[in-house]
């Protein structure tokens, strides 16, 4: 089993920064693909950002390609989001996630999950 706990939520206004964490534990025998999900009221989970074991290999959906960036530290198990430029449409929940490949993670394959942290963008 892995644990994943994410932090750096937070209310922000347009155009604002912010920088989100997961932290895992548990199985750390085994290096997962990581990524970041989130979810909005009343809409579906949306795939936001994956990064490969080695961090060598990242993907982003068009909706924050270019203001959001993915990075891991697998020294400290930790995986980040940071986000920039943002807009009130990236208000959501935010998930990490863990999962056998980072490609796969566009297509909704993980293994787990975090409780996730609210991200709120005022206009």
């Amino acid at each position: 089993q892995v644990q994943l706990v994410e932090s750096g939520g937070g209310l922000v206004q347009t155009g604002d920064s912010l920088r989100l964490s997961c932290a895992a534990s548990g199985r750390t025998d085994r290096t997962y693909a990581m990524g970041w999900f989130r979810q909005a009221p009343g809409k579906a989970r949306e795939f936001v950002a994956a990064i490969s074991t080695s961090g060598a290999r990242t993907y982003y959906p068009d909706s924050v390609k270019d203001r959001f960036t993915i990075s891991r530290d697998n020294a400290r198990n930790t995986v980040y989001l940071q986000m920039n430029s943002l807009k009130p449409e990236d208000t959501a929940v935010y998930y990490c996630a863990a999962g056998p490949t980072a490609n796969g993670m566009q297509y909704g394959r993980y293994d787990y999950w975090g409780q996730g942290t609210q991200v709120t963008v005022s206009s």
